[in-house]
């Protein structure tokens, strides 16, 4: 489908085979850039095309990850242009396509055919736009500051596409910056990333501007994801908000009753004088001035493309209204005159969240992390505005324009028609139109009568220019008119105008002369004129003021002092004919960087004037302005400068600058006498050599020396290193060639440079000595003449560089070296004789000729060349080379003297043993042959038994592989995530392993107080509370319970906790106590013990404190990123286990990881889907999947967990709750585990499975809840007495019976194959392990990388942590990176993940039973190995979990490593940082624990050691000036209800 753009006239039109997706326009300089399908365009003011650069059709799949030759089942597809922004500070046109995960690129603005920036390989981070058709995107430029840099940047809104990211707005940078790349989205903010809720939203984004330091974005979407009615909104972000805390959302309601709910296009525009008059007196939008923004915006009922609207609302209406509810979120609790009014999206939370109360808006008005974000307006609040104009049809497009203050819409519709539109004094509208035809053109009608409307109103278009408009000359007759005549000119604006702008002039007087000016300006005149221009200051030009231009390099009107110039000669009077030296000074000359920053020197030219004529006279005064810092960097360099420019290096600027610019402090050296720093090492050019070294290796860095002599000695992993002069780069580059390594030393270490003056300079990075492998050869063989192109792969090929690799190749063929060999024959044309047989020349060059030699020595040709036979040597034959009737004897071929014995020795000595072995065997099988035929028959017996049931079971194994090779993810991302809240968070992993489980008094919360005392208990609990805010007191008190010996690790650890709770409110206090008792701790382990055991085991208080101020500060991090790969490989394993067999009383599956609860028998079952009837719920049915080998208990289970699959496992009926019955027919049967029924086999009784039942597949169950009436309660106990007393009864089993007396007997009579053929095939089953590890592999994977990725958000508190471990083992000499990476593994992943991925219950409100915690100790224990730096030695006596991620461990501890060096690259964490967010975790969360109850236990410990806490705290002098015994004591008798004399 072609597309055509056009304007001005009907001639201007510009057409476009396929459909134009965007339009823009450079400003400056009128080009305009269509974005197309497969093509852009770049089109000059009259629509000509300048140029054109195919974007497409492109190789690539919807799925493709670029780049796209890695991709499979690619294929041509269109490219649809998404995105396209002008960027003219650096001349770019930003384009984004749909192909390659919309990936974006920078053409030439000048030329599009000149793509500047184009890369498909930084990854995800760079996607920026959607491959699907009916994503819309938008963007708006703007600048982002950080460490005092201004960057360019592109804000973007997205919709979202089954493939895209969802990250509905992102900040995208134009340049690589330390760690970021362009097109990088450079804020991680949560507040707009709305996984998982964004496709319920279906935001559709139509308009992103930028107006008075706010970004605003105009977009529908849903109100709240339950139903898919859009609603506009219209969302604003302050323009210096790095992290979106600001983005707040406003409903649009346009027309009655929100009718036209869904906009389609949107323009800002001023209103004009007259429009902005007749809003304000329509009383609806407030005080309108003419200079102020409108948004015109024309939208569609959801339902009806039929019907459309153009609706108006000011900005500063837009803004009053979104500032009404920021208001009222900070300060009223999210009330406007008493209504809710604010609402947080793309939330699941249902609290309170507009609680702050914030008196001074105007500190905040771009939010901060503690407030509420985003906000979105309710319904209720919504800006409401009328339709001004309706029209049938689907309107797509809007475009306002003010001429001689009067407005004026053009409005295009989906059918290619353009609508005029000009709003009356009375606000009534007049409109015609004209078909688009996919091609627009501004009217050039001339004679206005022919378009004479229904009212009788005359309407006539503005011409371009007046020569050009018939009716120009007629009264009246040039513009259009209201009432039944044309307008009257009554003025030019503006009066003038340069001939280099364009711009309309809106009216005259017939008799008033316009002038346009052309002037060649200098700086000063430029901007000092009347006629309002501005000078750029890089290519020296004088334009029109444009406010859309500014920079450095642009001085604006009125700005003289801003210019560069010179001044102040000296002197000021010279004499003609008299050679004399001017001095001057010049300023502002620092915006001419380009001239002597980007190169070290550059001439200048100055010239005189005549001062009459202002013509130049001719000039020589040439001058070189010169630039000590480019390319003099470090120390060495600027030393090594030419005198003549006086250079020294400045150790205060710590650059190289002109010596008068270096002011040395006071006591520091003369800038010449500075000494260089040590050298500093930054690449090493190979990182790899062999072991017997000969290559030569570039170290390159910095102060490496300033002559070739000041190379000292260079060291390579502590071997000498030979200095090449000749390579010698001053500073910058050493080159030395390395000697072999010491076998027994290491063969890696670091490469050390010795300079003039004992400096040394140490690489960071290593250097390795290893030889190169070559393990295949391909192809193996390959022609004798040579010319095959041979691939040799194998390990450490890429030892040192390419100029040291030779490569060599044994064989038969040899080479004859001489010279001029090709040049006097062809190797056709040679002929070769070794003796008296002639040889096939293979390869003839110069020097070397190649041919086969004969097998065995052959005679010599004549007697001149007869062999050599004497005995002391070899045979020795002559090679003779022939041509024509030249012949030439060219060196000698040895063969070796064959020792030939006589055959009558040889014979008898080979063939005798040969004859008395057989004779001998002959014997001894006749002897057994009986027996051996016997045992044949048994092992063969035994073999076909075994080949049977491993052929059987192997077939069933591949069989099951395949079934189990599902995908979960759709199953497992129905379901909600049933994340725990808060308190039953902490409850759990505070308090759930203590000794009392669930019913710990800090999980039921409950206290025996009598009612009477309550209110003193409470008081005194404050005041106990109070007490332990004191740290003096708290420190005393940890370290008097630590010195006790009845204070063991299981009371450490519940202190531990209840402490933490009891100080949540004041989490930086907390914070505080765990560094101070955590810097002793250190100082112990450190100068006493082995540093690497520190944190290993809660083994002291701060210990476990740590444990939990981790669990506290990551909880936010588990519910909005690992929570989500956490829960679901918890399904996947609990599904792939309830797949097979699982014996419910030995807790073994036949699908797991774990080799120890391997269900090692062949169990035959079969899947049933059962019809399930809820009693008491209606008669709809639910399927469910169960095994023909459950029991009851475990249907019951699969049962409740199908049909309430939306409720979290707390909220389920319990399995001893329901029963169970079977309707084969009329009457109904009760299943059971155990009844009367039950099988028996021996003393062993089985538990009840459906194949016991005979329940077939498609059977109806109903499951109905068992009611404890005081009548039947009684009756039901006992029955669950009886039934729990034979389920717990020895001799019942389920699927593998154990053996008993009995069968031992048997078995120790068994024979021998029976025993060979059970152990062979348990081990069969061993392979089930590895089918359910790929199974579930890319779970596994998922949740490693959510945990261990540096690149998304790492929690504040890791940094804080890792960054305080780093600096403290900076402190202590005998602290390595490896005890630190210890200390890391240690206080996060050993102490905190394991803790969690062992135990989802701490997170989820799920269940998890003993056969799924086997499997998850497993991948623990696989989390945990990676994390260790110890390698690991395997074999094939290695536990069966450990060989299982053998091959994945080395990819694991990389993710490791690499996380640790991501967070140690990342920004710190200041102290104020952590402590505000450690404050936002306390308000939230403080009220919901039983902190009352935790003080009340902290007491119990603080009256059990009483006696020793009062001593501690009397022996401190800082406990006694606050009388903190006193205050102990008092709070003793209050709590304990003692009468003392206190």
């Amino acid at each position: 489908q072609a597309s055509w753009f056009g304007v001005a006239s009907e001639t201007d039109i510009f057409t476009s085979e396929t459909s134009i997706n965007n339009v823009v326009q450079d400003i400056q300089t009128g080009r305009i850039y269509l974005g197309a399908v497969n093509t852009i365009f770049q089109l000059g003011p009259s629509l000509r095309m300048q140029a054109r650069a195919d974007t497409g059709p492109k190789e690539d799949a919807r799925t493709c990850t670029p780049p796209a030759s890695a991709c499979q089942d690619t294929k041509p597809m269109p490219n649809l242009n998404k995105l396209l922004l002008v960027h003219p500070s650096n001349g770019s046109l930003i384009v984004c396509g749909s192909r390659y995960r919309g990936i974006c690129a920078l053409l030439n603005l000048t030329n599009v055919e000149q793509q500047l920036y184009y890369s498909d390989s930084k990854g995800e981070r760079t996607y920026v736009a959607s491959i699907e058709d009916n994503v819309n995107v938008v963007g708006v430029m703007s600048n982002y500051t950080k460490d005092e840099n201004t960057f360019s940047v592109f804000l973007v809104g997205k919709g979202y596409g089954s493939l895209d990211s969802t990250k509905l707005i992102s900040t995208r940078i134009l340049q690589d910056y330390r760690e970021w790349v362009v097109f990088e989205s450079i804020i991680e903010a949560s507040t707009v990333q709305t996984t998982p809720f964004v496709p319920k939203y279906l935001h559709d984004f139509r308009l992103a501007f930028k107006e008075d330091g706010f970004v605003y974005f105009l977009f529908s979407r849903t109100l709240d994801g339950t139903d898919n009615k859009n609603l506009t909104f219209v969302s604003r972000l302050c323009e210096n908000d790095h992290h979106y805390y600001s983005h707040t959302e406003l409903q649009l309601n346009c027309g009655p009753n929100n009718r036209y709910n869904k906009v389609q296009a949107a323009y800002v525009a001023s209103p004009g004088k007259e429009l902005a008059r007749v809003m304000t007196e329509s009383g609806m939008y407030g005080k309108v001035v003419s200079w102020n923004k409108v948004l015109f915006m024309v939208a569609s009922p959801d339902d009806d493309d039929n019907d459309s609207a153009l609706c108006m609302y000011p900005l500063n209406f837009i803004n009053e209204r979104l500032v009404d509810i920021i208001s009222a979120c900070y300060s009223d609790s999210g009330k406007i005159s008493g209504f809710p009014a604010v609402d947080i999206p793309y939330s699941s939370k249902n609290e309170e969240f507009c609680s702050s109360k914030i008196n001074t808006l105007e500190n905040f008005k771009c939010g901060a992390d503690f407030l509420p974000s985003p906000l979105a307006s309710k319904p209720r609040v919504a800006l409401k505005a009328d339709a001004v104009l309706t029209k049938p049809g689907l309107l797509t497009a809007v475009a306002v324009a003010v001429e001689n203050d009067h407005t004026i819409a053009f409005l295009g519709n989906n059918q290619g028609e353009v609508f005029k539109v000009e709003w009356s004094f009375d606000l009534l509208l007049f409109s015609l139109f004209f078909p688009l035809n996919f091609y627009l053109r501004e009217a050039g009608w001339g004679n206005c009568s022919k378009y004479l409307m229904s009212n009788g109103v005359t309407f006539c278009f503005l011409c371009t220019r007046r020569s050009e408009c018939r009716r120009a000359e007629e009264k009246n007759g040039w513009l259009w008119s209201y009432r039944q005549q044309c307008v009257k000119i009554v003025s030019f604006y503006p009066p003038n105008l340069s001939c280099k702008k364009t711009q309309k002039v809106q009216s005259c007087f017939s008799s008033h002369s316009f002038y346009v000016y052309v002037f060649v300006f200098r700086c000063i005149s430029c901007v000092a004129s009347s006629w309002g221009c501005q000078w750029n200051t890089h290519d020296h030009t004088c334009s029109d003021m444009d406010d859309s231009v500014n920079g450095s390099n642009i001085i604006k009107h009125r700005q003289g002092a801003k210019c560069p110039q010179f001044e102040n000669p000296d002197p000021v009077l010279i004499p003609v004919g008299y050679k004399t030296r001017i001095s001057f000074e010049g300023i502002n000359l620092d915006l001419y960087q380009f001239s002597y920053d980007k190169s070290p020197e550059t001439n200048v030219l100055f010239y005189v004037k005549d001062k009459e004529s202002g013509k130049k006279m001719d000039s020589t005064l040439n001058v070189t302005l010169y630039n000590c810092s480019m390319g003099r960097e470090d120390c060495s360099l600027c030393k090594n400068s030419d005198p003549k420019y006086r250079c020294v290096w400045c150790a205060k600027q710590k650059a190289c600058v002109y010596e008068k610019l270096c002011s040395p402090d006071q006591g520091s050296e003369y800038p010449y006498n500075t000494e260089c720093p040590d050298p500093q090492i930054t690449k090493i050019i190979p990182h790899f050599g062999p072991l017997r070294g000969g290559i030569s290796i570039t170290i390159q860095g910095s102060n490496l020396g300033i002559h070739k002599e000041d190379i000292k000695s260079i060291t390579v992993v502590g071997e000498p290193c030979i200095h090449q002069e000749e390579k010698y780069s001053v500073s910058t580059s050493v080159v030395c060639e390395i000697g072999p390594v010491d076998p027994t030393g290491g063969h890696w270490g670091k490469v050390e440079v010795e300079v003039k003056g004992e400096k040394r300079g140490t690489s960071s990075m290593y250097f390795t000595y290893r030889d190169p492998i070559p393990e295949e050869v391909k192809p193996s063989r390959g022609p004798k003449a040579g010319g095959t192109l041979i691939t040799i792969s194998g390990r450490f090929l890429d030892t040192g560089s390419k100029n040291d690799v030779q490569v060599t190749i044994g064989g038969l063929v040899f080479p004859l070296q001489g010279r001029g060999f090709s040049k006097a024959m062809t190797a056709k044309e040679a002929q070769a004789f070794v003796g008296d047989v002639p040889c096939l020349v293979n390869t003839l060059q110069d020097d070397k000729l190649f041919l086969d030699p004969p097998s065995t020595p052959p005679r010599a040709r004549s007697r001149r060349h007869r062999r050599d036979t004497r005995p002391e040597f070899p045979l020795c034959v002559y090679p003779q080379i022939k041509f024509g009737k030249g012949e030439w004897v060219v060196g000698s071929v040895q063969y070796e003297k064959k020792n030939d014995l006589s055959l009558y020795i040889i014979i008898p000595a080979v063939i005798v043993p040969m004859l008395l072995i057989i004779a001998i065997s002959v014997y001894c099988y006749r002897r057994k042959s009986q027996q051996a035929e016997r045992e044949y028959e048994k092992v063969k017996h035994q073999l076909e038994n075994l080949e049977e049931s491993v052929r059987d079971r192997c077939k069933k194994e591949f069989t099951d592989l395949m079934i189990e090779m599902e995908d979960h993810t759709n199953e497992l991302s129905e379901g909600r995530i049933p994340f725990l809240d808060y308190k039953t968070y902490t409850d759990r992993v505070f308090f759930l392993p203590s000794k009392d489980g669930a019913n710990d008094v800090m999980i039921t919360g409950k206290l025996d107080i009598p009612e009477a005392r309550r209110a003193t208990v409470t008081q005194a609990l404050n005041q106990f509370s109070n007490l332990l805010n004191s740290k003096t007191f708290l420190i005393n008190f940890i370290r008097t319970l630590e010195r006790s010996h009845d204070f063991n690790a299981r009371a450490k650890v519940y202190f531990a906790s209840l402490l933490t709770v009891a100080l949540h409110g004041k989490l930086e206090y907390y914070t505080d106590i765990m560094r101070t008792l955590l810097l002793e701790l250190m100082e112990e382990y450190v100068h006493s013990k082995n540093p690497k055991l520190m944190l290993r085991r809660s083994e002291t208080v701060v210990e476990r404190m740590l444990c939990n101020w981790m669990s506290i500060c990551l909880y936010q991090f588990l519910k909005d990123s690992a929570g989500e790969p956490l829960y679901k490989l918890f399904r996947a394993i609990k599904h792939q286990i309830e797949k097979g067999p699982v014996d419910a009383r030995v807790k073994k599956a036949k699908y797991t990881l774990n080799d120890t609860g391997l269900l090692g028998d062949d169990v035959e079952y079969s899947v049933l889907t059962l019809q399930v009837l809820v009693q008491g719920e209606g008669p709809d049915v639910t399927p469910v999947k169960v095994l023909s080998c459950d029991t009851i208990s475990q249907v019951k289970e699969k049962i409740i967990e199908q049909v309430y699959r939306n409720l979290p496992y707390s909220q389920r009926p319990k399995v001893d709750s329901v029963t169970l019955e079977w309707r084969p027919g009329s009457t109904g049967q009760i299943l059971s585990d155990l009844d009367l029924t039950s099988q028996k086999e021996g003393r062993w009784k089985r538990i009840n499975t459906l194949a016991h039942y005979n329940v077939r597949d498609n059977a109806t169950l109903v499951l109905s809840r068992v009611l404890h009436t005081q009548q039947n309660y009684d009756q039901n106990q006992e029955n669950h007495e009886e039934r729990n007393a034979l389920l717990e009864d020895d001799k019942v089993f389920h699927l593998v019976r154990p053996a008993d007396e009995m069968d031992e007997i048997k078995s120790k009579r068994g024979s021998i194959k029976d025993k060979s053929m059970t152990k062979a095939i348990t081990e069969i089953y061993l392979t089930r392990l590895l089918s359910v590890k790929g199974t579930l592999q890319q779970f596994v994977d998922d949740f490693f990388r959510s945990v261990l990725c540096s690149g998304a958000v790492v929690p504040p508190a890791v940094k804080y942590f890792f960054d305080f471990l780093d600096e403290q083992a900076l402190k202590h000499n005998n602290v390595d990176e490896e005890t630190i990476h210890i200390w890391k593994t240690n206080s996060l992943p050993l102490r905190f993940w394991v803790n969690i991925l062992k135990n989802p219950h701490f997170t989820f409100d799920v269940h998890v039973s003993e056969v799924v915690d086997a499997s998850l100790s497993v991948i623990a224990q696989t989390f945990m190995d990676a994390c260790t730096k110890s390698e690991h030695k395997l074999s094939r006596d290695s536990p069966s979990n450990k060989l299982l991620y053998a091959k994945e461990i080395s990819t694991y501890k990389k993710m490791v490593d690499d996380y640790y060096k991501g967070i140690r690259q990342m920004i710190p964490v200041s102290d104020q940082d952590m402590n505000t967010h450690l404050a936002e975790v306390s308000r939230a969360h403080t009220d919901k624990l039983n902190t009352q109850v935790a003080l009340h236990q902290l007491y119990q410990y603080a009256s059990k050691y009483y006696d020793g806490i009062i001593a501690s705290l009397d022996e401190d002098p800082a406990a006694q000036s606050k009388q903190l015994t006193l205050r102990l004591q008092q709070i003793a008798a209050a709590l304990e209800n003692k009468v003392t004399d206190l």
